[in-house]
């Protein structure tokens, strides 16, 4: 079987168990106007990414690259303090170093040490692939912030909490670690069987890819405590 473009009349109908659900919360008074938001805003957001990512990828700038990666890390670092928003300006610093190193570091290692590019920003390459890094790195230090705070708050001492805030932050990764093959097929891996590739070989870049989500989201995640502690930022 070989995949063809969705049509707009058959993508529409991938939109009807979403209006049930954003239903049951209208009806349970749940706030569907903010699940329906960011429905329209993720729709508005893939069809634009789908515009840039042709533009980048029919330029192959290595400034382009640069350009976009660094808008993730700085939108990653941003966001991944929505958890305590009261301390966003406070900790951005340090979000912004955490991230970028964390992630930045398994980014280098996996293009260039495991893939072994020629060309090092081939952006049919790097774009998705530190999308897939910084925005898992972005959850980990999220949770890990979220919950640092509150172990803080709750009087417990600093390296208690830190240690409690790491656990919390590698929660998600840990989980999808036992998951993978068993529950599920992550995105890469169906993204591949789906266009023909051999499921051996979908399965290599899969471990690569779960392994690079746990190294740069436990990176991160230590970087950001650690460097947050030294500052008594929780404190």
């Amino acid at each position: 079987m070989n995949l063809d473009t969705i049509s707009l009349g058959r993508l529409a109908r991938a939109f009807l168990p979403v209006a049930v659900v954003i239903g049951i919360m209208w009806r349970w008074q749940l706030n569907p106007a903010k699940a329906g938001y960011a429905v329209a805003r993720m729709l508005a957001q893939l069809l634009l990414i789908g515009y840039v990512l042709v533009y980048i990828f029919e330029a192959r700038s290595s400034a382009v690259v640069l350009a976009v990666i660094g808008i993730m890390i700085l939108a990653a670092s941003w966001i991944a303090l929505n958890t305590i928003p009261g301390q966003r300006r406070s900790l951005y610093g340090v979000c912004l170093v955490a991230v970028a190193c964390g992630g930045g570091l398994t980014f280098a290692l996996v293009t260039q040490g495991v893939l072994m590019l020629d060309t090092w920003y081939e952006p049919r390459f790097t774009i998705p692939l530190a999308g897939m890094i910084f925005a898992n790195s972005m959850t980990s230090v999220s949770l890990a912030a979220e919950r640092n705070q509150a172990e803080r708050d709750n009087g417990k001492e600093r390296i208690v909490a830190r240690n409690t805030a790491f656990q919390a932050g590698m929660i998600p990764v840990i989980n999808s670690l036992f998951a993978v093959g068993l529950v599920s097929l992550p995105g890469m891996m169906t993204g591949q069987i789906l266009s023909g590739v051999s499921p051996f070989v979908a399965a290599r870049y899969q471990i690569m890819v779960m392994c690079m989500i746990f190294a740069s989201s436990g990176l991160s995640t230590w970087l950001f405590l650690v460097l947050a502690e030294r500052q008594r930022k929780f404190d």
